[in-house]
């Protein structure tokens, strides 16, 4: 942290001066200033004058954060000291890395979501709505240092926990209207006031952005997120060849549970092969992590029919199986064959008692 909080001497010149400097998150030190830095950049007078280090700033930064009465309250000061000074901000969710993380993005992130047009007090990142359609590749040309809750808090991790500059991300968030009625008669709401744009419309739109970051960052890695299930694929699927681009709900995730089951397949000195996995949930994360599953298994030797028939996954409907019609091409790849199932007992409702057949254990964690 040391050398994100210096101002190289070459740099002087180039860097914003008086209250642009500080009014600049990427730069400003606040407190930290040395005595000749804020000679140079004609900060005397605009700062107290004890000189800070740091770990003084995150002393204080801290005790104004336990203040706070809520998660809510907790994740908007973070934000506005990430608006205001980001080398404060990244040091003290560092040194608070436990404390710090759960309000930056998940759990937290999701009520900030919801409250966004109700806490929002500046912008940070871009903001694509479809009226604006045409003028895309204009918006990107004006872009900040950097837009929305779940990019803004998950590219905060990337900076904190990968290292990439927060100079080198940026969030966007691509606003196509909402079908909540609530956020509609929301007098506060900030969002494009519209019913959701659907069909080859809605295609069109997201196919006029993804050229546009093409043209304008050629050799970007562009992340998707919170796709709705039935976009979120074809999305994907249609894209992944163009640019350096990966889904995190269905790539991500599926990383990341994978290598959490290899490892505890390992230490029951089993093989991954072995194993039935029950999934609850076939959405785009479920799926995604049922992909990976299947290519490792393929990968230690099973045919692909034998790894299909290794997955038990359910969703708000029951278990799918090759008797229901409503499935998407992504979930049939899962679909349990109804001759395999045809003996199973049902609840009530008519759908296969998965627990009784699988003699699944439901204790409460």
């Amino acid at each position: 942290m040391a050398t994100i909080n210096t101002i190289p001497d070459s740099s002087i010149a180039d860097t914003p001066r008086g209250m642009d400097l500080l009014d600049t998150p990427l730069l400003n030190k606040g407190t930290a200033f040395s005595a000749d830095e804020r000679t140079e950049l004609g900060l005397n007078g605009l700062l107290p004058p004890q000189v800070e280090t740091l770990d003084e700033q995150v002393l204080r930064a801290h005790e104004a954060f336990q203040r706070k009465s809520d998660d809510l309250e907790r994740h908007v000061y973070l934000r506005a000291l990430q608006d205001t000074n980001e080398i404060l901000f990244y040091k003290l969710l560092l040194d608070h890395i436990e404390e710090m993380t759960p309000l930056v993005y998940t759990p937290t992130v999701a009520l900030a979501c919801e409250q966004f047009s109700h806490i929002y007090r500046r912008p940070r990142g871009l903001f694509v709505s479809y009226p604006l359609r045409d003028s895309i590749p204009a918006i990107l040309r004006t872009r900040p240092n950097g837009g929305l809750g779940i990019p803004i808090g998950k590219l905060s991790l990337y900076t904190l926990i990968g290292g990439i500059h927060p100079a080198r991300t940026l969030p966007i968030v691509l606003d196509v209207g909402t079908n909540n009625t609530e956020r509609l008669n929301d007098p506060e709401y900030l969002g494009w006031r519209h019913e959701r744009i659907t069909g080859q419309a809605y295609y069109d739109f997201v196919d006029q952005f993804v050229q546009a970051v093409k043209q304008e960052f050629p050799k970007t890695c562009l992340q998707l997120e919170d796709f709705a299930t039935p976009h979120a694929r074809p999305i994907l699927q249609r894209y992944r060849d163009q640019l350096l681009t990966f889904n995190d709900d269905i790539q991500s995730t599926s990383a990341v549970a994978l290598g959490a089951i290899i490892g505890a397949v390992k230490v029951t000195g089993k093989s991954l092969k072995d194993q039935q996995i029950v999934m609850f949930g076939a959405g785009s994360a479920g799926i995604g992590v049922a992909d990976g599953l299947r290519a490792a298994m393929t990968g230690e030797g099973l045919s692909e029919q034998e790894a299909r028939s290794r997955f038990w996954v359910i969703d708000k409907d029951g278990l799918l199986h090759s008797g229901r019609k409503e499935l998407t091409p992504e979930q049939s790849v899962y679909a349990q064959s109804q001759n395999r199932v045809s003996g199973w007992p049902r609840t009530f409702n008519g759908k296969l008692a998965l627990r009784t057949s699988l003699g699944i254990s439901m204790r409460p964690s």
